[in-house]
């Protein structure tokens, strides 16, 4: 392993406002093989894991970043004077589910998976940058269509949409939960 590569790889995810892609790290160190990038973003990760180490690097929006470990969240946001995320209600949750497993698609399509109206529910999510606007659907009216944002990966802490758990995952853990309720 290549103790200057390592160390260059750690400074620009460090230095990094967004998740670093793989490509984009690729690009700017023209001429390292990828398997060599790789190698050393995962050695970093599995240091950064190591006890007593106050930041890990995690794989999170399509790339790397360094986050604090979850230990020192209520440390970290007392200094920084930073509120508790705002929780989404359950119809945000809902329409924001909504969108993510059947995106792209309409208002009229989430409210009638949700049965109720979304529109409240669609500001909020486009407020909070989870969900965008990406075109209009060719059907009467020509309706906006939605996806979700790399907001979204982010605020989940998803590397990317794959990683959303399957709907047959989904039943399997409801089970589980009646299983137990009773």
């Amino acid at each position: 392993m290549n103790n200057e590569l390592k160390a260059l790889v750690e400074a620009l995810i460090f230095v990094s406002q967004e998740p670093l892609t793989p490509e984009r790290l690729a690009a700017v160190l023209e001429g390292v093989p990828a398997e060599e990038i790789q190698a050393a973003v995962e050695a970093l990760a599995a240091e950064s894991e190591a006890e007593g180490r106050g930041v890990h690097i995690i794989r999170s929006g399509g790339g790397w970043l360094f986050a604090t470990k979850p230990a020192h969240d209520r440390e970290v946001r007392r200094l920084l004077q930073i509120e508790r995320k705002n929780r989404l209600s359950s119809a945000g949750l809902e329409t924001l589910a909504a969108i993510a497993y059947r995106q792209p698609v309409t208002q009229s399509e989430i409210s009638a998976i949700r049965g109720v109206d979304s529109t409240g529910s669609l500001k909020t999510l486009l407020d909070k940058k989870l969900i965008k606007i990406v075109g209009r659907k060719k059907a009467p009216g020509n309706p906006l269509v939605y996806r979700t944002s790399d907001e979204f990966l982010l605020y989940l802490g998803l590397d990317s949409l794959d990683d959303l758990p399957s709907e047959a995952e989904i039943a399997k853990i409801l089970e589980q939960e009646k299983a137990v309720e009773a």
